[in-house]
């Protein structure tokens, strides 16, 4: 892919776990996206102004910051109000889903990250589907 104008899609993953980062990179490379990663929400904010990603993954317990006030810092920058932001996160009680989505959040995903659902999630929220 050497014409510019067919850049792959480019995912943003902000994960601090090394095990479900590798894994989410791991699907996303195979199904032909762009991954970029960041271990913290600091970092992962910092990036998305310097990569412009087309969709955000980000954990919601993270050091520092979590994932709640990445979505308000990332949706507080204009050229992020579009991008979709999908919550990944361990917390799947009754409840858990709606108050992520209530926060802003355009999608949740619960671990462990089932391979096939999590694609398709993704996927699905870029309109590639």
């Amino acid at each position: 892919m050497n014409d510019p104008a067919q850049r792959r899609t480019r995912v943003l993953v902000i994960e601090d776990n090394p095990a479900n980062m590798e894994l989410a990179r791991y699907i996303l490379t195979r199904f032909g996206y762009d991954v970029d990663a960041a271990v913290d929400g600091e970092s992962g904010v910092a990036q998305v102004e310097a990569l412009a990603p087309d969709i955000v993954i980000c954990d919601l317990q993270l050091p520092g910051i979590d994932g709640f006030e990445v979505l308000r810092r990332l949706k507080a920058l204009p050229a992020m109000r579009a991008v979709p932001v999908l919550a990944v996160t361990a917390f799947a009680m009754v409840g858990d889903r709606e108050r992520v989505l209530a926060a802003g959040f355009d999608g949740y995903i619960a671990k462990p990250i089932d391979p096939q659902s999590f694609v398709q999630q993704v996927t699905a929220m870029l309109g590639r589907a």
